[in-house]
């Protein structure tokens, strides 16, 4: 290596070493052993149906991908009918289709809040979100995790120090690594008491929580105050991201937001991937039901084995602290035949890493058993 070159990548080399030196750095790795990892919670990326789905579509001419931007050519029919049934089943006026929930949650936060408004994010929310409030228009705070009266306090101090605009207030409905609910009654109440729009990411929700798979926001569906965002990559077992939206705010976002403006629309086959997937959420409830019962067979396992339950969900942490010994427990398990990764800072907070243990129908009751006999035996029986 040349001395110019060597002089241009300095900096790289140097901050890849201090994640090594740090215990965060990250690599690729390929799929294997049996899955405690994916979002695939009720199985659906390999479900028979959806292949049935994409195969017949690609057989009665359906173009791979779409070609060009919505506003110009790229707007095809399965995209319409895509959100035309996701509006009627998620009880939304509209819906809008992005290629993933990161483009979803940025698009939403850099296109509707402005000038002078105000977003209220809670600390614990995707980093897609946190970019977008930085990308975006309006100021923002953060609030405590999962503490209304933090968002209450946040919304009320900006006020009284002249802030007039909108507020906008912005969470998840289950939290991708502590496995914890929103208190959505409480958050739905200070929006309707301020004014505010609500902006409610189901990533982990959709498909799993809700009569049919609706998520945690069904009851509230249908608001003028209210933004969904339902990933369709997670248990969905596609790709994309459906936002639901008054047909104004929808509008507004096909005319002024540039990452969708500006960006090829999602591959037609996926739409009809995501189409199969909600016809599956209507017709086959025991998918839900079985992760529902294999969730709660994996809490009475923990108490069983002398644990605590961190969560009450199917997002299950195991919190190690150090991230070294997170990395060294996650790769004693995969060479167990689990496949289970470690969390580390920045993902979650120092201090905090973790392992994310992650329950799907990919897995049975006896791989629930044996895995968490291998944990306990890999941390000497200090389970968590």
């Amino acid at each position: 290596m040349n001395r110019t070159h060597a002089d241009k990548i300095a900096s790289y080399v140097t901050a890849l070493q201090a994640l090594k030196d740090d215990d965060r750095m990250r690599g690729l790795k390929p799929r294997a052993g049996i899955d405690f990892v994916s979002n695939d919670y009720l199985a659906l990326a390999s479900a028979p149906r959806m292949r049935k789905a994409v195969a017949a579509a690609l057989e009665v001419g359906t173009p791979i991908g779409a070609g060009g931007s919505r506003l110009l050519r790229g707007n095809c029919d399965e995209h319409e009918s895509l959100e035309a049934e996701a509006a009627r089943l998620f009880g939304a006026e509209t819906a809008l289709f992005f290629g993933s929930g990161y483009v979803a949650n940025f698009a939403v936060l850099t296109t509707l809040p402005q000038r002078g408004d105000l977003l209220v994010l809670d600390s614990l929310v995707h980093a897609s979100i946190h970019e977008g409030a930085r990308a975006g228009r309006a100021d923002f705070r953060v609030s405590a995790h999962n503490d209304p009266q933090s968002v209450e306090t946040t919304i009320r101090d900006w006020r009284a120090k002249g802030g007039t605009g909108r507020v906008w207030i912005v969470v998840e409905s289950l939290y991708s690594m502590d496995g914890d609910f929103a208190p959505l009654g409480e958050l739905v109440a200070i929006a309707n008491r301020h004014d505010a729009f609500l902006m409610v990411d189901e990533a982990h929700a959709t498909g799993v929580y809700g009569e049919q798979g609706r998520g945690l926001t069904a009851p509230y569906e249908g608001r003028d105050n209210l933004v969904v965002v339902h990933t369709c990559g997670k248990a969905l077992g596609a790709a994309g991201a459906l936002v639901t939206a008054t047909r104004v705010l929808r509008d507004f976002i096909v005319n002024r937001c540039r990452p969708f403006i500006f960006a090829t629309a999602p591959s037609p086959l996926t739409a009809v991937a995501v189409r199969e997937a909600l016809s599956i959420l209507q017709q086959e409830p025991d998918r839900q039901q079985r992760l529902a019962n294999l969730v709660a067979f994996t809490h009475r396992e923990i108490a069983r084995r002398g644990g605590r339950s961190p969560s009450d969900s199917q997002i299950v942490p195991y919190i190690v602290g150090d991230n070294a010994r997170a990395m060294m427990l996650a790769s004693a398990l995969q060479a167990r035949g689990f496949d289970i990764r470690g969390i580390r800072p920045p993902t979650v907070p120092a201090g905090t890493a973790r392992l994310r243990i992650s329950l799907t129908l990919n897995v049975t009751e006896d791989d629930v058993r044996t895995m968490l006999d291998a944990l306990i035996e890999e941390t000497r029986g200090d389970a968590r």
